[in-house]
């Protein structure tokens, strides 16, 4: 295990937790990629292309699609969302082939930029080889600062390139085994699909930290982040791709290997808690059902006399939905959000600069006036979305407010494909609960517990010798090493590759 790392000396970071500017989707957390890859369907591209679409939430700055048609490579990327990009005709007809992989993208600091747009592709004296991953490789720029050495030459400031050039100066015979020798010298977390000219290769890493499933549509096999889209299209889940195993698809089918030394799985928490669709089944469970279980074990820990429960929404509905149930109170969407809020371009004034929260939620004073209110959100950041909400749930007439976490609290940068704040910026870092209360201006403030989160998900509670999911935002337990954060010879520029995580 590692334990939580000091910040490097050559990295400034902010030591005011509010500081966030007007961005406030800079109060959330982001999941940063999703892929889809399917091979041997006629209708490849469209198919990913709306696979795609069920995984926008995983990444929503840009999308890419690569085909092959028997002879030719064929792609298309660009910012923006999935619709923005695969919506035209002409497009589509550009994209030829039985297989095709595609990938959405969200990146943590500094631009988004079409070289980081994934998949990426490169031509190999074996063929062609187009290559899409979720999360984030630990080692990355220690690796690529020895790459460089040897003559590579880099294209894009995406870790994922660095497996790209590994399996070129890869002296093993087959691709499956430059994959995999070029993975053996990787640390942190990653789900990857490649497309080569005759076959898709899924693998996660030993810790299984970020999902991938297989599917099956007829006789098309499938590899992608969730089940949800395999749903959109209509297709069969199959299973998980298990923590170090590759699967290889080609024409005689699928096949499985275990190239690398086992481990314990450590499992990405937080995907049940926010980010993994709703709908979609992690790990064998239910999200949804999840979520609901978390609710009821959050209000069997810090029960409080209510009239109403309210979730943040959208990610605090179904725990409010358990939270609710279980105490017997009212759920009530006392707090409205617009789905169709992008990033604005208007530039704010001092008198509208506090108005920003607005743009995305609105409350429905019918269900708060002269009510004592238990908020449920899924995690607190920064807190300043948060003080905003308990603001306006204020001006609307609520007689007490209570707010009710879903997770415990996040204390910690996550290192293996989540974008957060550094930690003098996490609110929960440099707070106790009582001091967060009154920044908050809550009449209560109270998160799950770790264990109560750990029953919520099927455990009776947490091994703290032997953990059974990646926890280290709450627990600062790395289950991986930090190699490049605790690197001191490393460039200055810390950012080269936490701009293009996959």
């Amino acid at each position: 295990m590692t334990s939580a790392p000091r910040p490097p000396a050559h990295v400034t970071q902010s030591t005011n937790p509010f500081d966030a500017g007007d961005d406030w989707d800079g109060d959330t957390l982001h999941e940063e990629c999703g892929v889809f890859g399917i091979f041997g369907d006629a209708d490849a591209s469209s198919h990913t292309a709306l696979g795609l679409h069920a995984l926008q939430h995983r990444g929503q700055e840009a999308a890419g699609l690569v085909t092959f048609d028997g002879e030719h490579y064929h792609s298309h990327r660009g910012l923006g969302h999935v619709s923005d990009n695969f919506n035209a005709e002409s497009v589509m007809a550009r994209l030829q082939g039985d297989m095709a992989l595609g990938h959405v993208r969200y990146s943590t600091t500094g631009d988004t930029v079409l070289r980081n747009v994934q998949p990426l592709f490169a031509d190999f004296e074996f063929g062609g080889l187009a290559l899409g991953h979720n999360g984030n490789l630990t080692n990355a720029l220690t690796v690529r600062q020895e790459l460089v050495r040897r003559g590579c030459i880099f294209q894009s400031t995406s870790d994922t390139e660095v497996v790209v050039h590994l399996i070129a100066i890869s002296q093993q015979a087959t691709v499956e085994e430059r994959v995999i020798d070029a993975l053996r010298q990787l640390e942190g977390a990653y789900s990857m699909v490649a497309m080569t000219n005759s076959s898709m290769i899924g693998v996660r890493d030993p810790l299984g930290v970020r999902p991938l499933v297989i599917g099956k549509l007829d006789k098309a096999y499938i590899l992608c982040s969730e089940t949800c889209a395999l749903d959109i299209i209509g297709a069969e889940f199959v299973r998980d791709v298990e923590p170090g195993e590759m699967v290889i698809i080609d024409k005689d089918g699928l096949r499985s290997l275990r190239p690398f030394p086992n481990a314990d799985s450590r499992f990405c928490i937080f995907e049940y808690i926010y980010f993994a669709r709703p709908d979609s089944i992690c790990e064998g469970s239910s999200v949804y059902d999840v979520r609901k279980k978390i609710g009821a074990e959050l209000a069997r820990e810090s029960n409080v006399p209510c009239d109403v429960v309210v979730p943040v929404p959208d990610s605090g509905v179904p725990a409010a939905l358990g939270y609710a149930a279980e105490v017997g109170a009212p759920f009530e969407y006392g707090i409205i959000r617009n789905h169709y809020v992008g990033r604005t371009f208007i530039q704010p004034t001092d008198k509208t600069r506090h108005l920003g929260v607005k743009r995305k939620h609105n409350i429905n004073r019918a269900q708060i006036e002269g009510k004592r209110v238990v908020l449920v959100d899924d995690s607190i950041v920064r807190g300043t979305t948060s003080i905003k909400i308990v603001d306006m749930v204020r001006q609307a007439g609520a007689k007490e407010v209570h707010m009710r976490i879903s997770s415990p609290p996040t204390a910690f940068p996550c290192y293996f494909g989540i974008d957060t704040p550094s930690r003098e910026q996490l609110l929960a870092a440099q707070h106790d609960i009582d001091s967060m209360a009154k920044l908050l201006g809550v009449d209560s403030l109270a998160y799950i517990s770790i264990d109560g989160l750990y029953r919520a998900v099927g455990e009776a509670k947490r091994d703290s010798n032997r953990p059974q999911y990646c926890d280290a935002c709450f627990s600062g337990d790395y289950p991986s090493p930090l190699t490049d954060l605790n690197a001191e010879s490393l460039p200055h520029q810390l950012s080269l590759l936490t701009e293009g995580r996959g």
